[in-house]
């Protein structure tokens, strides 16, 4: 083979800059070398980590390689743009990097890269050594190399020693974390990660969310369909979008921006007002394509986030924000939803049908305590279960027909027609109910119930409601005074049978309750007589 030099032009401060100080942290720095894998037509890309006596990382991808002139003209050239140099990727991929900087990750990671290359028979390796390359005053920094003839398949191999730490490798940390800076679309790409060659751990988008359980999920779609903007590129984004049941740990939440394959954004808000809490149960991804495809550069360096300034960027950020407020909305219905179902399941009590038995003005009034407890409360399952059962106490179905305190057999008689609001037979079968019982206990066979009742009370009547009284100091009352309560018995009793003697039609029913002739009020007043004849009966 013909004599041949590799050159790379660079200036030493730019590695400083843009590799040893920007990619100290093992994640980020090995996506770099991952996406070049990627862009390379890999369809497997294995990051080996070692931290067994030497600590060393090895990346070996089954890509397209690169021949010679690739490494000098692509590999070692900083800066090179491969869309604007149309370099093709030979399977279909959109190309994740553009930039051509990140190479230079290499070195914040370690002081020694060795790269061994492959491509149609011929393999290329070469060494970077970042010591030596600090002090090179000669030009261009000129690797030493060597080409050797291959049977080998097509692929790259890049092994970094000299690392800048002394600390092991968390390699199912990394492997989340390294998830969430990629959303590749092509499916035949595998990543692999492992430690000191045990059992690899596969790299997929699903690890993203792997350690987050998700209560409610959400297609960018179904989100996009709740607003109503014209954004110009609502239709060229997609995601998905999940909350949690319990609130997230401050590193998990926002949503992640991805373009062609790779983060853009980081986890954030966009800026939209966080005091709800909705925002410590949310978290999700959306491929924004077209960020990374505009003629101006977007994307920081870092690719930690999007240049927010830009008029693009602002249009994509307010819409953004719609999606979000939409989110939060159709967020807190089907957490309502859910968790009135479990106060259903565990107390009972159906909700919906409490608040549908409260008169309007009770229920207009304990709906919003009631949601503020089941939306917005921090308490516990079992604490939210307790606090809307003692509220169910306080305010049951029909709070009025409980809250008048009536006789038990007064309600018995009258419930089912009263919760049909057929308020005047409501009153009349619990008057039916105090004739019947009045008649058993006195024996009486006067055949008329007013008859009855003017003959079974009163003073000298059969049946005496004040005869187990006395004063306090153990004396009898005065005769004229429990005559009076005597005769009150019955001619109370007397007007009892007189109003709910003859029960009416149901057509007749609606019409009194309905012209406010004989209302639930009046029903509850009548019962609430009933019921203190009928404790004076039993004390008969």
């Amino acid at each position: 083979m013909e004599d041949k030099e590799l050159k790379m032009s660079f200036e030493p401060r730019t590695i400083e800059h843009l590799g040893v100080k920007m990619y100290s942290h093992v994640p980020p720095a090995l996506a770099e070398l991952i996406a070049n894998s990627y862009d390379a037509c890999a369809t497997r890309v294995d990051v080996k980590l070692y931290d067994i006596e030497e600590k060393k990382i090895v990346v070996v991808d089954n890509g397209t390689g690169m021949s010679f002139d690739e490494v000098n003209e692509h590999f070692l050239k900083i800066g090179r743009n491969r869309r604007e140099q149309s370099q093709e990727s030979g399977c279909d991929r959109t190309a994740t990097g553009k930039k051509g900087l990140g190479k230079l990750a290499l070195f914040g990671l370690g002081n020694k890269i060795t790269i061994i290359t492959r491509k149609d028979g011929v393999e290329v390796e070469f060494i970077l050594d970042y010591n030596e390359i600090k002090e090179w005053d000669n030009g261009d920094y000129t690797p030493s190399y060597k080409l050797t003839e291959t049977t080998e398949p097509n692929g790259t191999t890049l092994k970094l020693e000299q690392l800048n730490r002394v600390t092991g490798f968390p390699v199912e940390n990394y492997a989340i974390s390294i998830s969430k800076l990629f959303n590749f679309k092509a499916p035949d790409f595998e990543l692999y990660i492992s430690l000191n060659d045990l059992e690899p751990i596969l790299v997929d988008n699903k690890l993203k969310y792997d350690n987050i359980k998700a209560e409610f999920k959400w297609d960018y779609n179904e989100i996009s369909s709740l607003t109503d903007s014209e954004y110009s590129y609502k239709e060229q984004i997609s995601g998905e979008l999940l909350t949690t049941e319990k609130p997230l740990i401050p590193g998990s939440r926002g949503i992640t921006l991805f373009s062609n394959g790779r983060m853009v954004n980081a986890q954030e808000f966009f800026g939209a007002i966080e005091s709800s809490h909705f925002f410590s149960y949310a978290t999700g991804w959306l491929d924004v394509d077209f960020i990374d495809d505009m003629d101006e550069d977007l994307i920081s360096t870092d690719r930690q986030s999007i240049n927010w300034e830009h008029k693009i960027a602002i249009d994509l950020k307010e819409f953004l924000i719609l999606c979000l407020k939409a989110l939060e909305k159709d967020w807190r219905g089907k957490r309502k939803v859910k968790k009135i179902e479990k106060i259903n399941e565990k107390t009972n009590i159906n909700v919906n049908e409490w608040f549908g038995n409260l008169p309007p003005e009770i229920r207009t009034k304990l709906e919003p305590v009631i949601a503020s407890i089941v939306e917005n409360s921090q308490l516990p399952e079992n604490e939210t279960n307790q606090v809307v059962s003692t509220i169910h106490e306080f305010v049951p179905d029909y709070p009025y027909f409980h809250w008048r305190h009536l006789h038990s057999e007064v309600q018995n008689a009258a419930k089912t027609d009263y919760e049909n609001r057929d308020f005047y037979r409501a009153f009349t079968e619990a008057a039916k109910r105090y004739i019947t019982e009045t008649r058993t206990k006195s024996s009486s066979t006067n055949a008329s119930d007013s008859g009855m009742m003017g003959s079974v009370y009163g003073r000298g009547g059969t049946l005496s409601v004040t005869h187990s009284y006395l004063k306090p100091d153990g004396t009898p009352f005065q005769p004229d005074t429990l005559g009076s309560i005597e005769d009150g018995q019955k001619f109370l009793s007397m007007g009892i049978v007189a109003g709910g003697r003859n029960p009416v039609s149901h057509e007749l029913i609606a019409d009194l309750r309905d012209s406010g002739l004989f209302s639930e009020k009046d029903c509850l007043d009548g019962l609430s007589l009933l019921s203190h004849l009928y404790r004076r009966l039993e004390d008969s």
